[in-house]
């Protein structure tokens, strides 16, 4: 069980492979404050892709090892390119966004040549480390897709839980969200949530104690369960949180991070090794957690498709 991101650190530093990560338009000092920190506690290295006039004098500010190899790019979106291409010749296992847009990011990880295609959707999984709870929660899909079909939903899930099979979570409870227990094709999520649950009867999906509709309340608590009528195997025990559109996942978030005092990580899941793409604004320390899970993700996954 992962109880915090200090658990996240240890189990990536003690894993048996050191990942490296390509850094894409890496002239960005929180992102290289981050992968120094990567470097040393011993959870990855990394290859610098951008232009190397920007790149060298930030790594001599944050005290970046010089050995770290650096490939020459000045353009954002070549340079996004030929970091994924790094991942995709095996070369690197972890894909990360430095100073370069969001969408032009993206369409390098789905770059036809260059890319990181599965064929599964795209995805966000957010990580939660939450004061007063005993374990991390981890919550999709808050921050990629907007209002997923039912096939949609089944790759998120399928997604978000073959990354948490190989950061050792290997049958997670998964709760998928909405208003209530109760189906009904008035609220779709309801009837999205009763099949998911005979798809992962039928083994159509990774290894998972998976139940829905399922309202918050009874995701949290097992009293609010038991007061409810409600039998569950899963009340006050989710590891995972399916959320019914982004709007959802996104306003639980920020409420727990502004309200609670969470801390946050994210990684972008679906393409053949995992992709960390923070907000500029994130801070060093969450970039380098997101890292910490990505290297997690990407263990044990030298085949390619998560």
């Amino acid at each position: 069980m992962l109880k915090n991101f200090q658990d996240v650190l240890a189990a990536a530093r003690d894993s048996h492979t050191t990942a490296t990560i390509s850094v894409a338009a890496a002239q960005d000092k929180d992102v290289l404050q981050a992968v120094k920190a990567a470097q040393e506690l011993g959870l990855a290295n990394a290859i610098l892709v951008g232009d190397a006039d920007a790149i060298r004098p930030l790594m001599d500010e944050v005290g970046l090892s010089p050995q770290t190899p650096v490939v020459h790019e000045a353009d954002l979106s070549k340079a996004a390119l030929k970091a994924a291409a790094l991942v995709k010749e095996g070369r690197a296992q972890v894909l990360m966004k430095g100073l370069v847009n969001s969408s032009d990011f993206l369409r390098a990880v789905l770059d036809h040549e260059a890319g990181l295609r599965t064929g599964r959707l795209l995805s966000h999984l957010a990580c939660l480390e939450i004061p007063g709870q005993e374990k991390l929660a981890f919550l999709s899909d808050g921050g990629m897709n907007i209002a997923p079909s039912l096939a949609e939903k089944k790759d998120i899930l399928t997604n978000a839980l073959l990354a948490m099979h190989n950061m050792g979570l290997d049958c997670p409870n998964v709760a998928v969200l909405a208003a209530n227990e109760v189906v009904s094709p008035k609220m779709p999520a309801t009837v999205d949530a009763q099949a998911l649950v005979e798809i992962n009867q039928a083994g159509g999906l990774p290894c998972c104690t998976l139940e829905g509709p399922i309202a918050m309340d009874v995701a949290l608590s097992r009293e609010a369960a038991a007061h409810k009528g409600i039998k569950s195997a899963i009340a006050g025990a989710v590891d995972l949180y399916l959320v019914p559109n982004i709007e959802t996942g996104n306003i639980v978030s920020k409420a727990l991070i502004y309200l609670a005092g969470a801390k946050m990580a994210g990684i972008v899941l679906g393409a053949t090794k995992p992709v960390v793409m923070t907000s500029r604004a994130e801070s060093p320390q969450g970039k380098l957690y997101s890292i910490a899970l990505a290297c997690l993700a990407a263990n044990k996954n030298e085949s390619g498709g998560e």
